[in-house]
C-alpha cells in the first residue's frame, strides 16, 4: 500500500532530519581535540612569528590547544594544497597569503586549488609592509635618485627578491612599470640570502619586508629608499613612500588571513571567526602585532573572500605585463 504523497515528504523530511542531527550536533561541540595550524613557510620567519601568536591565542578562546605545522614549499603551494585536500571538519587550518591567494593564481597554470573554491574563508589577520632598500654605497637616498640613475644607464641596477612570485617580486615588478625605470631580478630563497646579497654588493637593490630589513637598516649596513604599502611604517617612520615619492596611489604589501577547507559546517566557521574576531580586538594582540612590524587588518571571511576576487584580477595583469611565470 503507498503512502499519501504529503505523508511521505514528511517521512522523508523526518529521516534527513535525523541524519543530520548528529553532525549538527558535532559541530556545535566543536572543537573536541587540538586544532592544526599549517604554515607554509619555514620556522622563524615572520610568518611563523605570526601564526604562533595566533595559535597561543586562539587556543584560549577555542578551549583547544593549536598546533603549528610549518610546511613550506613551492611558494605555499604544498601547505595550501594539503589543507584543501584536508576534512571540512575544522581541525586542520591554513595561515595563507597574498602570495597564496593571488598571486600563485596569476602564475602558475597547473595550481592544485582554486583561490576561492577550494577554501572556507575565516577571516584576515594583517598586513606587513614591504619596501625597496639599497646598497650603501649606492649614490643618492630617493627613489627619484634611483630612477634617474636607472634610466640614464639602464644596465646600472639589478635588484633581489626572495622568490619568484612572491610578493617582493611582484611589488617589484609594479614599481618598475608605474616608475618606468629598468632593473633585472635576481631571486633568492628566501629574504636572509637576499639581503646577505644585497649588502654583499651583488646587487644594488632589493624589494623585502620590513620584518627582514628593519634590523640591517637600524644597524648601518643597507638603507632604505621607499616603502611600496600607502603608508609610512610604524618601525621606520622617516622613511617614504613611493606615492609621497612622486607615484600616487601605488600600493603593494604582503597580507595574511585564516582559512580552512571548502566546505567547513556553518557552526563551526562561525566559531572560528568569532575566536578570531575575538583575538584581533585584543589591545595586547595588537601591540604584539606592530611590535614585530605587523600591521593589524581583521576583516571577516566575506571581506578576505571580496579581497581575494579583488585582487586576483590585478596581479594576473602584473603578472603578464612582467611575464612572471613559474610552469
Amino acid at each position: 500500500m503507498s503512502l499519501p504523497r504529503s505523508r511521505f515528504i514528511s517521512c522523508l523530511l523526518a529521516g534527513a532530519c535525523v541524519l543530520a542531527a548528529p553532525a549538527v550536533a558535532w559541530a556545535q561541540g566543536y572543537p573536541e581535540r587540538p586544532v592544526k595550524l599549517v604554515i607554509p613557510f619555514a620556522p622563524g620567519g615572520a610568518t611563523d612569528i605570526l601564526g604562533r601568536l595566533l595559535a597561543t591565542a586562539m587556543a584560549e578562546r577555542l578551549g583547544q590547544p593549536m598546533v603549528v605545522e610549518n610546511r613550506p614549499g613551492a611558494g605555499t603551494v604544498v601547505a595550501a594544497s594539503l589543507v584543501a585536500k584536508a576534512p571540512a571538519d575544522g581541525y586542520t587550518l591554513l595561515l595563507g597569503a597574498n602570495t597564496t591567494l593571488t598571486m600563485n593564481p596569476a602564475i602558475r597554470t597547473n595550481l592544485p586549488y582554486d583561490p576561492v573554491r577550494s577554501f572556507t574563508p575565516i577571516g584576515m589577520v594583517a598586513d606587513m609592509g614591504l619596501l625597496l632598500v639599497a646598497h650603501n654605497d649606492v649614490q643618492g637616498n630617493s627613489l627619484k635618485d634611483i630612477v634617474a640613475q636607472a634610466k640614464a644607464a639602464p644596465d646600472k641596477f639589478s635588484y633581489g627578491s626572495y622568490g619568484t612570485g612572491s610578493s617582493v617580486h611582484f611589488g617589484a615588478e609594479m614599481l618598475k612599470t608605474t616608475a618606468g625605470f629598468p632593473m633585472m631580478h635576481v631571486p633568492f630563497n628566501g629574504s636572509s640570502p637576499n639581503l646577505t646579497a644585497l649588502m654583499g654588493g651583488q646587487v644594488q637593490l632589493a624589494v623585502d619586508t620590513v620584518v627582514a630589513s628593519t634590523p640591517l637598516i637600524k644597524a648601518g649596513k643597507i638603507k632604505p629608499i621607499a616603502v611600496l604599502s600607502p603608508q609610512r611604517l610604524t618601525l621606520l617612520p622617516n622613511v617614504p613612500t613611493v606615492a609621497e615619492s612622486g607615484y600616487p596611489g601605488f600600493d603593494m604589501g604582503s597580507w595574511f588571513a585564516f582559512v580552512g577547507p571548502a566546505g567547513l559546517p556553518a557552526p563551526v566557521q562561525k566559531k572560528l571567526e568569532k575566536a578570531l574576531a575575538d583575538t584581533m580586538a585584543s589591545a595586547e594582540f595588537k601591540k604584539k602585532l606592530v611590535d614585530i612590524g605587523m600591521t593589524p587588518a581583521w576583516g571577516n571571511g566575506d571581506a578576505l573572500r571580496a579581497r581575494i576576487e579583488r585582487e586576483l584580477p590585478l596581479m594576473r595583469a602584473v603578472a603578464a605585463r612582467a611575464d612572471i611565470r613559474v610552469d
